[in-house]
């Protein structure tokens, strides 16, 4: 029998620079942010969750709060989003800069590249491949569906893990705020059975 995962990016954090890399900065939800997480419960209510796991970041939890209010999550440290160090808050343009032969190392070894100050990507693509086990083992467990609230970066790892497909396919995948990742799991193995779902959009105001 095959289970359910739904994977669920947390909605738009605010205030922070357009571009610059947000990880580990622990920013909660905007105002547009909590509207897109309460209207992700539609999305969410097709299916009645076995269990509901968390990123501990803020802006995980507050969103797992406003699209399934009254269903408690269990936070998993595992799930949260890579830690880029020195880099949080900064852009891509910045960093390239003032550091060029930071970015030439990330760019020519990802793999084994650690972000100054910050998290090595070979120890985030661990406890991701950790996370998507333990996902999988409760919902094979529970023989239902399992949510989890968590960032763009832990998603495309995770879709990548289940999938077998190779780490550096993540680029191929674009996970935007408040939209949900089905997948069918098989003995732990996953079938994607939806990318990128979202609420519809506000209607626009009568003039």
């Amino acid at each position: 029998m095959a289970e359910n995962l739904i994977l669920v990016r947390h909605g738009r954090g605010g205030p922070q620079r357009p571009g610059a890399f947000v990880g580990r900065t622990d920013v909660g939800l905007d105002d547009a942010g909590r509207r897109q997480a309460a209207a992700l419960r539609p999305l969410l209510a097709e299916s009645t969750p076995a269990a509901v796991f968390c990123s501990p970041l803020r802006r995980a939890r507050e969103t797992a709060a406003l699209a399934l209010p009254g269903v408690p999550a269990t936070v998993l440290p595992e799930l949260a989003e890579i830690h880029f160090g020195e880099w949080e808050g900064r852009t891509f343009a910045e960093i390239a800069a003032a550091s060029p032969e930071e970015v030439a190392a990330w760019i020519a070894d990802e793999a084994g590249y650690r972000f100054p100050g910050g998290e090595a990507i070979a120890e985030f693509r661990a406890r991701v491949g950790w996370a998507a086990a333990t996902l999988a083992a409760a919902a094979a467990a529970g023989a239902g569906t399992v949510v989890a609230f968590t960032h763009g970066g832990v998603i495309r790892t995770m879709i990548c893990t289940l999938l077998g497909l190779p780490p550096a396919a993540h680029l191929a995948f674009q996970i935007e705020c408040a939209t949900v990742t089905r997948l069918r799991l098989y003995e732990g193995k996953g079938v994607l059975a939806g990318l990128g779902l979202a609420a519809p959009p506000e209607p626009a105001a009568k003039p």
